[in-house]
């Protein structure tokens, strides 16, 4: 009787673990009008975010998806998103000739590929896998054009191995010249991804200018980038308001969804927090992890439950100027900071200045960038809507932060550059 039990319970066991390790089949189907995806033979529009952070406010505001750049704690990144019905496009990384990566380099490329290997065969069955993603922007200032042939090796391997999760490759904006390349040398290549910020308005249409036949997918989307923004007269980027940015995403988001046919979705960069230029630039989040508006106009789009909004910062003005007007100051003069913000639930808000010398450790492509140090500042005066600072006594550019908080962990943002005289 003993063994039988133990017969039975060992099925019993066998059962749940299939049943957890079974892989959820992701397909491409072309429609009358072009492409759908589907996910366990239902439709399946991506509405994602590129990041693996605060997995439960993407649920609640009706993301279903994120997207990696590697497959680094991938295991951990898989489960936790299963645990919240959300999907993963796993990125693999890899190599960029701007970063050193030799595309002549027979061993390197074969070695790449060996590891990859292993991943795919790591990863496959977890049903959390939504696709896979062969690189990111490994056309950011590239001149070989071999690793389009390393591409479609890896993404041979995968059909191979996994023919259950699409191949996708993401690409910085789009080009004819790529997407040629890519049509030509990576035919296994399902989807193309492609990272756009202020090219949004015109995407759909040069994709099909451009001649890609397949379907695609917009990989990053957000503000405008600091090299499409506008710049001081000593040379920086000016960067949109965190209201602004919303209403950048708002009509970014009207271009994706209007692509019906060929567009399978996206995913908004970035579901977190880091420094690329300031540290407020591209963050949904703050570095203390709170929500920017922009994430109450993606639960719009989304339909997810009823939040609580952010803070929204209408102005934000250094003696009466705009950030725009390329603003220089005496050593040790007064400045006057006004501002105007309005919440829609009346929170109590919560205010903090930062004064900080203008980056310079900024890089290309997402490159991993240094937070300038703070400086300290006296404040000569701290009113409502109005706080007045010294100038610093160095010259050189610098720029004011301010962080509206309201409480419950949202935020609104700004900075505006000035230069010392």
């Amino acid at each position: 009787m003993r063994f039988k039990i133990l017969f039975i319970s060992l099925i019993i066991s066998s059962f749940c673990f299939s049943q957890q390790v079974i892989s959820q089949k992701t397909e491409i189907i072309k429609t009358n009008d072009g492409f759908q995806l589907l996910r366990n033979g239902n439709p399946y529009y991506v509405k994602g975010a590129g990041g693996t952070e605060y997995l439960d406010i993407l649920k609640s505001i009706g993301g279903n998806s994120i997207r990696t750049w590697s497959t680094d704690d991938a295991m951990k990144v898989l489960d936790e998103a299963h645990a919240n019905g959300i999907s993963v496009c796993l990125g693999l990384w890899v190599g960029h000739e701007r970063h050193g990566f030799n595309y002549n380099d027979e061993y390197s490329i074969t070695a790449q590929l060996k590891s990859f290997e292993q991943d795919i065969l790591k990863y496959k069955d977890h049903p959390a896998l939504l696709m896979w993603a062969i690189g990111n922007e490994v056309d950011l200032f590239y001149k070989n054009f071999g690793v389009w042939n390393a591409v479609e090796d890896i993404a041979k391997m995968i059909k191979k191995l996994d023919p259950n999760h699409p191949t996708m490759t993401v690409t910085a904006g789009i080009d004819p010249a790529e997407v040629f390349m890519i049509k030509k040398y990576c035919p296994s290549i399902d989807i193309l991804g492609i990272n756009t910020y202020g090219g949004i308005k015109n995407l759909s249409e040069q994709v099909r200018m451009f001649g890609w036949d397949k379907p695609y997918m917009v990989t990053e989307w957000g503000p405008y980038g600091h090299w499409e923004s506008p710049m001081t007269s000593w040379g920086v980027a000016i960067e949109a308001t965190s209201k602004e940015k919303a209403n950048i995403r708002n009509l970014a988001y009207k271009y994706i969804k209007e692509d019906k046919s060929l567009c399978l979705g996206s995913y908004a960069f970035l579901w977190g927090y880091k420094q690329e230029q300031t540290p407020t630039w591209y963050g949904l989040f703050s570095k203390d992890g709170n929500a920017t508006q922009s994430i109450d106009i993606l639960n719009d789009y989304w339909k997810g439950s009823v939040r609580n909004t952010a803070p929204v910062l209408n102005s934000f003005l250094l003696n009466n100027l705009d950030k725009k007007e390329s603003i220089k100051l005496k050593k040790g003069k007064d400045c006057f900071f006004s501002y105007d913000v309005t919440d829609a639930e009346n929170d109590s808000l919560s205010f903090e200045f930062q004064l900080m010398p203008e980056s310079n450790d900024k890089k290309a492509g997402g490159d991993f960038e240094k937070t300038p140090e703070p400086i300290s500042f006296k404040i000569v005066e701290n009113m409502k809507n109005k706080i007045i600072i010294k100038a610093p006594l160095k010259s050189g550019p610098y720029r004011f932060f301010i962080y509206v908080r309201d409480s419950n962990k949202n935020v609104a943002t700004a900075n505006i550059p000035f230069f010392v005289k």
